[in-house]
């Protein structure tokens, strides 16, 4: 029996297509396949070894029909979870926010050239640019945030029908990565400059007819437009799970996995644990205002210390034991003279505030600082004035006065 195998064809020697070979050699074809000449160029070696070219060019047109009949079957889409994505764009802002605030710590050594408040747009376009050109602009296609999410960016206009989850991912061309940073960055840093500068010429307070007050509220309709767009945008994000942003759509950008074996464990531990403890609060805040902390306080005080306060006994009566005792260990005992005073039931007399705010807490009673009697009741304490003492010590004060005048 004899075997026939595709020989190669090089430029010293030129060997059959086919070779007979028997079973019963034992001859090593791979020793017999001659190695090209290390001088002779590659684009040589591949005009003269062309025996695979008319098969090649009799499989492109159906390989061209295959590919477009992929792309217009019904395979199952691609779905990316959109809180992936969200959290991406979360984790991206909260980096260009801890760098801007390293930025603005920096600059702020600077205050007596006000660098931050004069170059503030410039500096942020700065930042985010340098960010742009290391996570999109390198090969991973992906900024930082949806690395960790384990997303990249992909063309999404080479993924029409079924192409989308069974071609391999196409990775951003030069036009949308350039136009991406051209109206992400370069968009926001010309309407931040320009809104700068037309409320630093006033432009928002002239009259109603003039020409410049007219660009600006041009301008805020332009503006208040785009916001309507981007809600817009929004929703139909959370509809379909594609395209975050208006920019994105409008380049064909897509966030896809990069690693499609890869899956999202998400924990509910920590989802758990605060929901627990967000109703728990819940049913404190409820509580606490039912349950009357003072009255409690003051029945504790009343077990332990008999409901006397230290050192309240031993006060001139002109002193409010309540008031001192609510001052902090600097005060002055001066500080707690009786103001409005009034008695209670047991003989001892404090302010009117102290006594009355006691007994709105604890209406069934409190114990007296300095005797420690169950107070209930209080009343004013009116002093007496002696009018009669008063008009003889005046009489006798006349003469007097007589004799000097």
């Amino acid at each position: 029996m004899t075997i026939r195998v595709p020989t190669q064809m090089t430029s010293e020697r030129n060997f059959p297509l086919t070779k007979d070979i028997h079973p019963t050699e034992t001859t090593n074809t791979t020793q017999e396949v001659p190695r090209p000449p290390p001088n002779v160029p590659i684009s040589t070696l591949q005009t003269r070894n062309q025996f695979w070219k008319s098969d090649w060019d009799n499989m492109k047109s159906g390989l061209t029909t295959l590919r477009k009949a992929l792309a217009t079957a019904s395979t199952t889409p691609l779905r990316v979870l959109r809180v992936s994505q969200l959290d991406a764009e979360l984790l991206d802002n909260e980096l260009e926010d801890m760098l801007k605030e390293q930025l603005w710590t920096a600059f702020s050594l600077f205050k007596k050239f006000n660098i931050k408040e004069k170059f503030q747009p410039e500096l942020s376009a700065i930042l985010q640019f340098s960010l742009y050109k290391l996570s999109i602009c390198a090969p991973s296609n992906a900024t930082y945030g949806c690395q960790l999410q384990n997303l990249k960016f992909r063309d999404e206009r080479a993924h029409k029908g079924g192409l989308q989850s069974i071609a391999v991912d196409s990775p951003l061309s030069n036009y949308q990565k350039t136009m991406y940073g051209v109206l992400q960055i370069g968009g926001e840093y010309l309407w931040s400059r320009i809104n700068r500068l037309l409320s630093s010429w006033g432009w928002s307070e002239l009259d109603a007819n003039n020409p410049r007050k007219i660009i600006w509220q041009s301008i805020q309709v332009i503006e208040k437009a785009f916001k309507a767009m981007s809600l817009v945008n929004y929703l139909y994000f959370m509809y379909t799970g594609k395209y975050r942003t208006l920019i994105e759509r409008v380049l064909s950008m897509r966030l896809v996995y990069a690693r499609r074996e890869v899956t999202r464990n998400v924990s509910f531990e920590f989802l758990n644990r605060q929901l627990v403890w967000h109703a728990f609060t819940e049913f404190l805040m409820f509580l606490v205002p039912l349950v009357n902390l003072e009255r409690l306080k003051n029945t504790v005080v009343k077990k332990i210390f008999g409901g006397t306060h230290e050192g309240a006994s031993e006060l001139p009566a002109h002193i409010c034991a309540i008031c001192y005792s609510n001052q902090d260990e600097n005060g002055d005992v001066l500080s707690c003279t009786l103001n409005l005073p009034y008695e209670t039931n047991c003989g001892h007399r404090y302010c009117y505030y102290c006594i009355q705010t006691k007994l709105m807490v604890d209406p069934s009673g409190f114990s007296c600082p300095r005797c420690g009697e169950v107070v209930t009741t209080s009343h004013r304490v009116v002093e007496k004035v002696d009018i009669q003492g008063e008009d003889e010590a005046k009489a006798n004060d006349d003469p007097i006065e007589d004799e000097k005048s």
